[in-house]
């Protein structure tokens, strides 16, 4: 039996993983401990899975309006999230980590989670690295598409060199944002040469890449010792959140009854984090329903940006399963993050991609390129816009056929046991 910390940062579609493993862990007999943000401390102790608050809390975030319109920038997110938010409190990220570790067998770590790696090498613990979505590989073989340069995407046709040069400028500027990662390595005594936020953050035991080959198809230029497993799946909202308890299936009396009662509905969704960004989402995405004269579920968190009414053809929730309501769904409309993602290809629906900021332009265009989605910029969303993409997708089969392949294929996947499988033989 093994003490395993699992260290992880972000929304749902972050920390959702991390307890599909701890709770699979315990089964096998371990320890589980899954250190992250306070605002995740109910929702993780009421699976029976051990918690460590580390900071910062992205809470603290979900009140900030003025950050997060800065966080969800569709460019600048991603530098403002690392230069101006997790970077800045590595030092006491690392506090609290190394006091979580006392005593920890393993170490799992998280590309936003940099206090990791200083503390399993300052510990000397045996750790592995957690890649949940491709675009952080940074492969030159199969370059992402980035938020802050979505063009460049037309130019990797002419070969390897425009991902290149710009990784080499990304090299440069992530390391003079990491300023307070390679002060904090210096006073430890740990070496400075590597860049925290990029090759630093995987470690040389191996890395384990949390989803399909099929999503990505695995590159020579990935970090070493890294190994795909299929995406993994825990779906329950759980406790916190000020949100009504959960009904145990997942969907509310009220959303049962809407589905029972008619066709299959298209499904508006932003996540657990955009979607307190929403912007005109829900608005235009009502009249692109009501155009197409198509019943539609919004899933809207706390909504207090959203200005829908509900009505016979129009259902509003805060929260339900994706896992429950997206194959009864026509298509879905997503923002494009690595869970919500996930989910829909094991729907087997067809999507259509709204990408709001960070990795999720490349998560679109991967979904696009396998056929099974249309995307549309987040600039130029509206209800005119929806419309035509929405009656593409729903009345061209090619989608849905393509959709229901890749589906059936996922879920012969195993991710989950891969994954912990993986870890088992790292700690022996």
């Amino acid at each position: 039996m093994a003490r395993i910390v699992l260290n992880t940062f972000g929304s749902f579609g972050d920390i959702h993983p991390y307890l599909a493993i701890a709770i699979e862990l315990q089964r096998r007999g371990h320890i589980a401990v899954i250190a992250t943000s306070e605002v995740y401390r109910a929702k993780i102790k009421a699976e029976g899975v051990q918690f460590a608050a580390i900071r910062p809390d992205v809470g603290e975030l979900m009140g900030n309006t003025a950050f997060l319109a800065k966080l969800w920038h569709p460019k600048l997110g991603s530098m403002y999230l690392l230069r101006d938010y997790l970077l800045p409190a590595v030092k006491e990220g690392y506090e609290d980590l190394s006091a979580a570790c006392s005593g920890a067998d393993f170490l799992l770590t998280h590309a936003a989670g940099y206090a990791g790696p200083l503390v399993a090498e300052k510990l000397k613990l045996r750790w592995l690295s957690i890649a949940l979505q491709p675009a952080i590989l940074f492969s030159i073989m199969d370059p992402p598409v980035l938020a802050a340069a979505t063009w460049l995407r037309y130019f990797y046709a002419l070969g390897n060199w425009p991902f290149g040069l710009l990784m080499h400028g990304a090299r440069w500027q992530t390391r003079r944002w990491a300023k307070p990662v390679l002060e904090l390595r210096r006073q430890l005594g740990l070496h400075t040469e590597v860049n925290p936020v990029i090759e630093g953050q995987f470690s040389p035991f191996g890395t384990l890449a949390l989803f399909s080959p099929q999503f990505a198809a695995p590159q020579l230029d990935w970090p070493v010792n890294i190994q795909t497993t299929g995406f993994l799946f825990y779906d329950r909202r759980g406790e916190g959140f000020g949100l009504p308890p959960e009904h145990p299936s997942g969907l509310s009396e009220g959303l049962k009854k809407f589905l029972d009662s008619g066709p299959a509905p298209l499904l508006f969704t932003l996540g657990s984090s955009a979607v307190m960004q929403p912007g005109s989402f829900y608005t235009e995405s009502a009249m692109a329903a009501k155009a197409l004269g198509m019943r539609a579920v919004m899933l809207v968190g706390k909504g207090e940006n959203v200005a829908v009414q509900p009505d016979d053809s129009l259902h509003v929730e805060e929260y339900a399963s994706y896992a429950a309501l997206m194959p009864r769904c026509a298509a879905i409309v997503h923002q494009g993050g690595i869970g919500t993602v996930a989910q829909a290809l094991r729907s087997g629906r067809p999507m259509l991609v709204v990408p709001w900021a960070h990795d999720q332009p490349d998560n679109a265009e991967r979904l696009r390129g396998l056929g099974v989605a249309r995307v549309q910029n987040r600039g130029s969303y509206t209800a005119a816009a929806a419309t035509k993409h929405l009656r593409e997708l729903t009345r061209n089969e090619t989608y849905s056929h393509k959709a229901a392949a890749l589906a059936k294929s996922i879920s012969q996947e195993d991710g989950l046991t891969v994954t912990c499988n993986a870890i088992e033989a790292a700690l022996s």
